[in-house]
This record gives C-alpha cells, sequence and structure tokens, in this order.
C-alpha cells in the first residue's frame, strides 16, 4: 500500500505540472505533438461538420451521427 501511494502522489505531481504548463498557453498556439497538425486534419476530414465547442449527448447518438 505505500509504494502503491507514494505511486499515486507522484503522479499527481506530475499531473499537475503538466496541467499548469498547458494551461499557460492559449489552447490555438498549443502543439504537443509534431503529428496535431495531422491529427487535426484527419480528425475533420472524419468528422467533417462536428461541432467540438458545444457538444450535445443526444445529438451524438441520433442516426445521423452514427
Amino acid at each position: 500500500p505505500r509504494v502503491e501511494l507514494a505511486w499515486a502522489m507522484k503522479a499527481h505531481q506530475h499531473a499537475q505540472v503538466d496541467f499548469n504548463l498547458i494551461s499557460s498557453v492559449e489552447p490555438k498556439l498549443l502543439k504537443l505533438t509534431r503529428e496535431d497538425d495531422r491529427i487535426y486534419e484527419e480528425f475533420r476530414r472524419t468528422f467533417g461538420e462536428l461541432r467540438v465547442d458545444v457538444l450535445d449527448p443526444e445529438e451524438l447518438k441520433s442516426e445521423p451521427a452514427k
């Protein structure tokens, strides 16, 4: 149990640091990997006009969304 608790505490510390770094950058300028642009292009090609700023669970469950 002590090892697991120590690991969880260290993981939490790392997560806080990562969150603070990510939060300090304006989202449109944030690049997490060299592949970000390719990933976004593929996402848009696959999901077209899906609005990610406002997701409606019921809309996602609709027949056209499926």
